[in-house]
């Protein structure tokens, strides 16, 4: 029995429901909507619908109904896709921004990748380079030795040895063919706390041979009080008769021995792209082979050699001609030790070749004191230093040059003490 009234429906009669007047009920019309798959399972897990909420739900039900995924698809920001709403699975429309690159960490290892390449580079360029040091001149041979004094103190040799060059070479630079090797510069660089010192010993001053041990037969020879040219003692037995001679006539202990023949000398300038002197009066000379005009100008290797060996179109012949050496061998390690040949591969590592394949120094060199030795050349004419001839005094013995020997006594006691040089040179 229906609880409405007659007639409630506009006389249209029941159509379902109770009191209905028709025969069959009507059943239930279903509201379209878009079913899909189940959708995956979500965390946090499913909660049921409160009490009340007007239909039935239980583990594994699906209503069927609508759950917005037809609008985008996608799952819920922190689901299995990912990346909120807009897209399937992984393919959303929204992108996690990527992290910031930190900056700091990679400066530090680019910086520390750059240390390790210059260290391996720096370690492995001195190896090269000691490698190829001649290491032929063996000062424990040397007899009776002076005293050693403070700081250091080499004997800087120029030979005209012409081993390397070819025939054509010979010609070109104007040495001769004469075989062997002399003596064509001697020269004492003192390196110490005053500044460095740098002191010709002319080839032709006349010193005394004194005794000396051989340096191939190991036989002693006893000194007679003869004398004879400095660069005689070099012919006569070599290097170690050369260095025994300078310290037994001066009394200076000589630390260090290095010695560069001709063809040596003329690469490194060539290696280097030449030295700037300021020639200041023209001269010519047939025998070394020199023509220059007055003035600043760039000297190749050929003709440095030649403006070091020129003596003969001078009035002071070998004197001035060492003079022009100091000031040539200053200018060359200036120009060697700047940054555009220091910091250039392609200028650094030819001009340690050409210089270290001719280079002949004693067995205890290290590359440590020759690298020590030529900023000290540098430094000659860089305000700190002194260069002079051996002191003289103006006579001649022989036609040789006479050491004034209470000078040099002089100068010998300051550089032992390694105090500034006040006595004058020739």
């Amino acid at each position: 029995m229906s609880d409405w009234p007659e007639g409630r429906n506009g006389g249209q009669g029941e159509r379902y429901g109770r009191g209905s007047a028709s025969p069959r009920p009507e059943s239930a019309r279903a509201m379209p909507h878009v079913r899909r798959r189940p959708a995956p399972p979500q965390s946090p897990p499913h909660i049921p619908p409160q009490q009340g909420q007007g239909y039935e739900d239980g583990p594994g039900y699906d209503s069927g109904y609508n759950t917005g995924q037809v609008y985008g698809g996608g799952q819920r920001a922190g689901g299995p896709g990912g990346g909120g709403y807009g897209g399937r699975g992984g393919d959303s429309g929204y992108v996690q921004p990527r992290a910031a690159p930190n900056w700091g960490r990679r400066i530090k290892v680019g910086a520390l990748t750059l240390v390790v390449v210059v260290l391996a580079v720096s370690v492995g360029t001195y190896f090269w380079a000691d490698g190829k040091l001649k290491r032929e001149v063996d000062l424990s041979k040397v007899i009776e030795r002076p005293s050693e004094g403070d700081g250091t103190n080499y004997l800087v040799v120029g030979s005209d040895s012409r081993e390397g060059m070819t025939s054509e070479d010979k010609k070109k630079l104007h040495t001769g063919s004469a075989e062997g090797k002399r003596t064509d510069s001697m020269m004492i660089l003192h390196d110490g706390s005053n500044g460095p010192t740098l002191i010709s010993l002319p080839r032709d001053s006349n010193v005394e041979i004194p005794s000396f041990v051989g340096s191939e037969s190991g036989k002693k020879f006893a000194g007679t009080g003869r004398t004879t040219k400095l660069n005689a003692a070099y012919a006569e037995d070599g290097p170690e008769l050369l260095v025994r001679t300078v310290e037994f006539n001066t009394g200076l202990r000589i630390d260090h021995y290095v010695e560069i023949g001709f063809g040596g000398f003329a690469n490194i300038v060539d290696a280097i792209g030449g030295v700037e002197m300021d020639i200041p009066k023209a001269f010519k000379d047939k025998n070394s082979g020199a023509d220059f005009q007055a003035g600043k100008q760039t000297l190749n290797g050929e003709q440095s050699l030649a403006f070091v060996r020129t003596r003969y179109a001078f009035a002071g012949s070998d004197l001035d001609r060492t003079k022009n050496q100091q000031k040539f061998l200053a200018a060359l390690a200036s120009q060697t030790a700047t940054p555009s040949t220091i910091l250039n591969p392609f200028k650094l590592y030819p001009t340690m070749g050409a210089g270290l394949d001719t280079l002949v120094v004693d067995k205890d060199m290290s590359l440590w004191s020759l690298g020590n030795m030529f900023f000290a050349m540098k430094g000659v004419t860089g305000g700190e230093g002194t260069s002079m001839n051996i002191p003289l005094t103006g006579g001649s013995v022989n036609g040789n040059l006479v050491w004034d020997k209470d000078k040099v006594k002089q100068l010998v006691e300051q550089l032992k003490n390694d105090e500034k040089v006040t006595v004058k040179g020739s």
